[in-house]
């Protein structure tokens, strides 16, 4: 094999000196100054915040909705759970 004559260990010293390291500096500031920077959030409207709100209540309400359906199950499954099979056949005429 061939040893990696000494102008090309110099090239390569010259280039990562003077053109990858800049790159790294310059990669380096631009993630410093955004994580140092103000919150840049944009601004929401008064449309889309009133919207937010009716869906906010909206979910509220279908929670609460939810919350009584399953509470009847359990309330259901309970007496029925608590029943003998002969009483839950439907009556023979």
């Amino acid at each position: 094999m061939d040893p990696i004559s000494d102008n090309t260990v110099g090239i390569i010293a010259i280039i990562s000196i003077f053109v990858l390291f800049p790159i790294a500096i310059s990669l380096a500031r631009l993630i410093w100054r955004r994580a140092s920077g103000p919150d840049q959030r944009p601004a929401i409207s008064d449309d889309a915040s009133r919207r937010l709100v009716e869906m906010q209540q909206s979910l509220d309400s279908m929670a609460l909705e939810i919350e009584r359906i399953s509470e009847g199950q359990r309330f259901v499954t309970k007496l029925m759970s608590g029943r003998p099979v002969a009483d839950l056949a439907p009556p023979r005429a």
